[in-house]
């Protein structure tokens, strides 16, 4: 016999149980997007390998280490399974001229693949919703996609989620800061862990947000990169922080945030949890008003965020928020001969008025089929034997309530069963 196989590690099944609160989450972001006006784009799972060396940037984790790149064996191009989907929403606006008549408001769901070492929250598949505000220059829409994640949370009933902010300016301002922040590491070297000195001189912001507290205790003195923000970008963070204000969307100014792709510009964000271990970013984004010069695209200013739907989900369930699955409105139990082909039709007229309706396959005892009826959590189970089938009927039972069955005949099958759902929701709550 075959051995048998299972997924690749870090590339999770995700099991009807589980599956159905991912697809009420899911509804609840589609109508947070649609009610905000952002309408969905799909992307390919597979792009150009040259796309996020140029968007996320050669010296990032992501390209350096963590992308899955093969060559293509029929025609020798290099590809990669997406990390993220900000370059690749990018480079279909690019493609498809989606800016041509102004701006545009997008959003996307789906898989994207890092190489990491899995552990909880982070997976080498992972899913992401996200949302793009392409074309639009100002802070008032950086203050809308993020007002749009604090009506997410409450809509999600979440609690505990912080929001953290930064600048980090302009091309030019960086690069000032990036020399003055790389004479202060050099003078910390020693205190510098093997990670950190591998990017003192090739990214050194990225050392900034290490996790290594003795790398952050090494750091408590380094030059500050709002100090070196002009008139221009100290206006835009200052916008932004007057519309969160009048929002009501509480939130601490971070000077150590600077995000891991090389895309960004003026605004950063996280939103973070504690209630998560290690992996406590649950949603990030920002600005990256270069991004479509950078991969070929005439400047365009643009804004926007991605959130980790595992992340997300699981808070929601350590919540207790995920709503109950609805139970099937009626299990219809059949046996004898000509039974089938009459529930067959009695369960696709209930179908098309609406309902939900699970027919019985593969046989059995009327016994065992009502069991099964009973552990499908069906409201009420329908009934064709030889005696509903002779007279052109079906007998209707309540599973969760002690009532009296009746029989329904077949040409007023509908507005009978309409009638006894009713009577079983109002009952049930």
């Amino acid at each position: 016999m075959a051995t048998p196989l299972q997924a690749i590690r870090g590339m999770n099944d995700v099991l009807p149980d589980e599956a159905e609160a991912w697809l009420a989450f899911e509804a609840i972001v589609r109508d947070c997007m649609a009610r905000h006006g952002y309408r969905n784009i799909r992307t390919p799972l597979l792009e150009h390998t040259v796309l996020f060396r140029r968007a996320i940037g050669e010296v990032t984790d992501i390209v350096e280490k963590e992308m899955y790149t093969f060559t293509d064996e029929l025609n020798g191009e290099q590809l990669t399974l997406r990390p993220e989907a900000t370059a690749s929403t990018v480079r279909a606006a690019i493609e498809h001229s989606l800016t041509y008549n102004g701006p545009v408001r997008l959003w996307y769901a789906g898989p994207m693949y890092r190489h990491e070492r899995p552990q909880k929250g982070r997976y080498r598949q992972f899913h992401q919703f996200g949302a793009e505000a392409l074309g639009f220059a100002g802070p008032d829409v950086d203050a809308e996609l993020i007002v749009m994640c604090a009506g997410l949370w409450k809509s999600l009933g979440l609690e505990g989620i912080r929001l953290e902010l930064n600048s980090i300016g302009s091309a030019e301002e960086r690069a000032r800061y990036r020399t003055e922040l790389i004479a202060y590491l050099e003078k910390k070297v020693e205190a510098l862990d093997a990670d950190a000195k591998r990017r003192m001189h090739t990214n050194p912001l990225r050392v900034l947000d290490s996790k290594n507290p003795i790398v952050q205790d090494a750091l408590k003195d380094a030059p500050v990169l709002m100090n070196f923000l002009g008139e221009a970008s100290l206006a835009h963070f200052g916008g932004l922080k007057k519309l969160l204000t009048a929002a009501g969307v509480p939130f601490s100014v971070n000077p150590r945030l600077v995000r891991g792709l090389d895309y960004y510009n003026l605004t950063v964000f996280e939103w973070i949890t504690d209630k998560l271990g290690a992996q406590g970013t649950v949603c990030a984004g920002g600005r990256y008003d270069g991004l479509f010069e950078q991969i070929g695209g005439k400047p365009t200013p643009a804004v926007g965020y991605a959130a980790g739907i595992e992340r997300l989900v699981a808070l929601w369930q350590d919540a207790g928020r995920i709503p109950k699955s609805k139970a099937p409105h009626a299990y219809l139990i059949h046996q004898g001969e000509g039974a089938a082909e009459f529930a067959l039709l009695a369960a696709q007229a209930l179908r098309e008025a609406g309902h939900a309706v699970i027919q019985h396959a593969g046989g059995g005892s009327f016994k065992s089929q009502m069991k099964k009826a009973d552990n499908s959590g069906a409201l009420l189970a329908l009934i064709v034997g030889e005696d509903e089938l002779r007279a052109g009927e079906l007998t209707l039972k309540y599973l969760r309530r002690d009532r009296p069955q009746a029989r329904i005949r077949r040409d007023t099958l509908v507005a009978a069963f309409n009638a006894a759902v009713d009577s079983a929701l109002k009952e049930a709550g």
